[in-house]
């Protein structure tokens, strides 16, 4: 009887499954991990892709800002960051430097999580802010998105004379991938900007799908945010599943991207067979650490499941729903479809927070049955979202055979988050 595992949390959870329902357990064809991760990083500074060198780009000015991700990406910035400020100051010294942390439309990250991601050395003597993007305080208008949206960004990565971004590149469920541009946008704008470019009309766009970048509205206005922000200079990794480097691309905000893009569609793409039952889960922490993250990997299990199948997502959501008005709506809709129908009919500029997740989740929901399995997070809570819930695989796979039949075929996705799935 084969056993399978999937990330959770900081840990695994197993389960047995029959031969008989068996389909296959499908992951990427990432190759292994770069036998040195720092040195992978260098190596990438050092053969910049479509732009001159970082330490050269830095040479004359008097101030940088370098966005970082937060304490929801497994970017690890202890390995990336010390290089990035090495080569800031290798021919400017003197350089201003203020590390930005791209919250998007997330909570604030704690000084805790800051050390966690960055080391306590960086944390202690650079200049650190934290993006609210609810602060206007903080923010400047830059324009209008080829959307039509209002584009306005954190003052400081306008301002600055270089603007850099780390950050890592993995399938997105809707901006087809990471990275890159996304530092700006959603990363240090506005809510009215996130707004904006999250609308319904977009999110319901063919293309606006994972591993699609062309004709993606949503990728089109990120990358106009870039374009305006002056984004001059991109690190960004592919990792694997245990969070280590495999590959490094820096350089030029769009070239040095779709260059790891490609690498990553290459070796991500899987075929799965249509299956009744498919498993799948987000990676574990952090990406795992609400409902409102979880949704992604489920998007991983909704192109390969059968209609009226069951999703079963092994989440730890440690943190609760995510989001509180994507829990309040979840909560209040009468089902998912009729919420999904009434979110349909939103304008575009009036968008509210969170509805783009709550949309995703529920078209998941309008056609299959989803199975939370935690012992982290309330069950109520949970259920009051539609969601059903286990406290392990094994329960979760009971209850998805009560629905679908003993006979049922059982595929597994260990990290949603990591492919670009295609139903054979």
């Amino acid at each position: 009887m084969p056993e399978i595992t999937v990330p959770y949390g900081h840990s695994y959870l197993t389960a047995d499954i029959p031969e008989e329902n068996f389909i296959g357990c499908y992951t990427s064809n990432l190759p292994d991990a770069a036998p040195d991760g720092a040195a992978e990083v260098c190596r990438a500074l050092d053969e910049p892709i479509a732009s001159l060198p970082l330490e050269e780009l830095a040479r004359g000015k008097k101030n940088a800002v370098i966005i970082t991700s937060d304490h929801t990406r497994p970017v690890p910035s202890r390995i990336i960051m010390p290089q990035i400020l090495e080569r800031l100051r290798r021919h400017a010294p003197d350089i201003d430097i203020t590390i930005l942390v791209a919250t998007g439309f997330h909570r604030a990250t704690t000084e805790a999580e800051l050390i966690a991601k960055l080391g306590e050395t960086i944390v202690r003597n650079e200049k650190i802010a934290v993006h609210d993007s609810g602060d206007e305080s903080m923010l400047r208008a830059a324009g209008t998105l080829p959307s039509g949206g209002r584009l306005i960004l954190n003052k400081l990565a306008l301002e600055t004379e270089l603007l850099v971004a780390e950050g890592f590149i993995e399938p997105h469920f809707f901006a087809g991938f990471s990275g890159g541009r996304k530092s700006v946008l959603p990363g240090v704008a506005s809510r009215t900007t996130v707004l904006a470019n999250h609308c319904s009309e977009f999110i319901q766009h063919p293309c606006s799908r994972t591993g699609i970048l062309e004709n993606n509205p949503i990728h089109r206005d990120m990358l106009y945010a870039a374009e305006q922000a002056n984004l001059a200079f991109i690190v960004n990794v592919v990792i694997n599943s245990g969070k280590q480097i495999v590959r490094a691309f820096a350089g030029d905000r769009e070239q040095a991207h779709l260059q790891g893009c490609e690498f990553l569609r290459s070796v991500c793409q899987v075929a799965v067979p249509p299956a009744d039952i498919v498993i799948t889960g987000n990676g574990g922490y952090p990406l795992d650490q609400n409902v409102y993250q979880s949704v992604k990997g489920m998007t991983a299990g909704e192109t390969v499941c059968k209609a009226n199948g069951v999703i079963i997502m092994a989440a730890s959501c440690a943190d609760g729903h995510g989001g509180e008005s994507f829990c309040k709506n979840l909560a209040g809709a009468a089902s998912p479809g009729a919420l999904l129908k009434q979110v349909a009919g939103v304008p575009r500029d009036r968008t509210v927070p969170d509805q783009w997740e709550y949309q995703i989740l529920c078209r998941i929901l309008d056609r299959f049955t989803v199975i939370m399995v935690t012992t982290d997070c309330d069950h109520a809570l949970l259920q009051s979202m539609h969601l059903h819930t286990a406290s392990s695989l094994d329960e979760a796979l009971q209850k998805a055979f009560a629905i679908t039949g003993k006979a049922a075929k059982v595929a597994v996705i260990p990290d949603g988050v990591s492919v670009i799935t295609a139903s054979k």
